[in-house]
C-alpha cells in the first residue's frame, strides 16, 4: 500500500508544499510504501530531532534555510541546495540553526 498526499502526475515545488509554524515541525508524506518513504518538513528556528538511530540509510536534501546535523556526535552545517546522508545504525540528530526545509528519502535495503 501506498500513502501520498501528493497527486501524481501533477508538478510542484518541495519548497511550496510545506509552511513554517510557530515553535514547531510540520511533516508530510510524499510517498510511502514497502520499499522506503519519502517526506517533507518544516523546522522552526531551534526545533529538532533529538539523537536517534535508523535501521536504514537517510538521505537528507535541505530546499531552504540551514540546519545542524550530527553523525555520530559530529556536527555539520547543511544549507539550502545541500544533501547528506546519514548512515544506518549510527546515531544522528537534527537542530534548526534557523528555519529550515527538507526533504527526507529512506531506502529499505
Amino acid at each position: 500500500m501506498e500513502i501520498s498526499k501528493f497527486k501524481k502526475a501533477n508538478t510542484f515545488k518541495f519548497e511550496d508544499e510545506v509552511e513554517y509554524s510557530g515553535g514547531s515541525i510540520v511533516s508530510k508524506n510524499v510517498m510511502k510504501n514497502s520499499a522506503g518513504n519519502v517526506s517533507l518538513f518544516s523546522f522552526d528556528k531551534n526545533e529538532g530531532l533529538s539523537e536517534h538511530t535508523a535501521p536504514f540509510d537517510a538521505m537528507v536534501q535541505i530546499i531552504d534555510g540551514q540546519a545542524e546535523v550530527k553523525i555520530d556526535g559530529k556536527p555539520y552545517l547543511v544549507s539550502k541546495g545541500e544533501t547528506i546522508i546519514m548512515p544506518a545504525d549510527i546515531p544522528h540528530a537534527l537542530k534548526a540553526v534557523e528555519q529550515f526545509k527538507m526533504i527526507l528519502t529512506m531506502i529499505k535495503g
